[in-house]
């Protein structure tokens, strides 16, 4: 196996090179290829200054549900400039910056468990770029790789400011990253964690400042209101929620069956976190930190688990184990067999829950992978850890 890795490591870079260019030829030439996400970030952005941000809707491209724009002010505010350039600009502008990000990701994970080989974040970055997360957000032009980059770059900075800058302003614009703050807290790095919440506090009162009047709608009107951001049980929704719903056949809201399964989650992060934390395993902490957060939301579509790029580096780089190793098998056919979109061809409807159990039973394959992923996180590190207690018992004896 390291024979073959260091062969495919040498043609590494031609492998990006071809990888990359048979990405931007779709972007050139795929006329489906719509991008409307960053369409709702471009085109509702203006209407933060005519009030009517969260009554604006893009009614293109979308046939089956008109999207509003779902994020806080201060998001709209961020995306401004994209609308004072021409839609193909903008198009090519973040299609590149996501691009850059998914290699920076790919890298810094790499980076934080001791792999500083640039040949192999080129070699994952080749093939992740085609894997069904960073396809979508890619194809839909969202924003998840550009806030997993800055997490994952300002979470370990050694700066609290700028570790709670990175945290705070990524969940200004998206509040999902707010999660991250609670690795600063297992950390103990409570400095960070006060910049994160001044930082995002800064970010509230600006679109206070901006617009009060839409500022109060989002956060004390719309906020709470999960269906507004789409169709909870389709099987693009890979969360707890959605699983769990598929299953039963309705929308379990967050009532009792939401809650039992909020808990295992719970359970199980703080199993992974816990041992992690013993380990001083910076990269396991993050993963387990982010896929709490992508397992307890409401809603977390396919393409917001691109974590699962930092998540396979662990698993086949940060340990050596068998369980990490089946683990990474099952998140490469989760992410590799487009499993996501042949369940959304197969449901009869984004918006009808009910369907038949192995449709069911297939949707839960993220959140599930996901589980495993924490559990195995705290399995093969508290095993780590004993063995280092004791070989150090052997040490002193001898």
């Amino acid at each position: 196996m390291i024979k073959l890795e260091a062969r495919v490591l040498a043609v590494a870079p031609w492998l990006l090179g071809l990888s990359l260019l048979g990405h931007l030829a779709m972007v050139a030439l795929q006329a489906k290829m719509t991008m409307v996400d960053l369409m709702v970030y471009r085109n509702a952005s203006p209407e933060l200054f005519t009030g009517e941000l969260y009554q604006w809707r893009l009614k293109e491209f979308s046939d089956q549900f008109a999207l509003p724009f779902t994020y806080p002010p201060f998001s709209a505010f961020v995306f401004v400039p994209l609308s004072w350039v021409p839609w193909g600009v903008a198009r090519w502008f973040w299609q590149l910056l996501s691009l850059a990000c998914l290699y920076f990701l790919t890298r810094k994970s790499l980076t934080l468990i001791g792999s500083t080989d640039p040949r192999r974040a080129m070699l994952w970055t080749a093939l992740f770029v085609w894997v069904e997360p960073v396809r979508t957000t890619l194809n839909y032009g969202q924003i998840n790789l550009v806030l997993a980059a800055l997490l994952i770059g300002t979470l370990v900075s050694a700066r609290p400011w700028l570790a709670g800058l990175g945290v705070g302003v990524a969940a200004g614009v998206k509040l999902t990253p707010a999660i991250s703050g609670l690795y600063f807290l297992v950390t103990r790095k409570y400095k960070a964690a006060v910049w994160s919440f001044v930082a995002f506090a800064g970010t509230v009162l600006l679109g206070y400042g901006i617009s009060a009047a839409q500022s109060h709608q989002f956060w004390f009107q719309l906020l709470g209101d999960a269906t507004r951001v789409g169709p909870v049980g389709s099987a693009i929704n890979q969360s707890l929620r959605a699983a769990l719903s598929r299953t039963v056949g309705y929308d379990v809201e967050t009532g009792p069956v939401y809650l039992v399964g909020a808990a295992v989650a719970v359970a199980c992060a703080a199993w992974a976190l816990w041992w992690a934390v013993k380990a001083s395993d910076t990269l396991a902490m993050i993963v387990a930190v982010q896929f709490l957060g992508l397992l307890v939301s409401p809603i977390s579509w396919s393409h917001h688990w691109v974590w699962a790029v930092p998540a396979l580096m662990w698993l086949v780089y940060g340990v050596k184990h068998r369980l990490a190793a089946v683990t990474a098998w099952a998140w490469v056919l989760a992410i590799g067999s487009y499993l996501i979109s042949f369940l959304l061809n197969a449901q009869p409807s984004i918006w009808i829950i009910p369907r038949p159990w192995y449709l069911s039973l297939l949707g839960w394959v993220y959140p599930a992978v996901g589980l495993l992923t924490l559990v195995v996180i705290g399995v093969v590190l508290r095993e780590r850890s004993r063995e280092r207690v004791e070989d150090a018992v052997d040490l002193l004896r001898e």
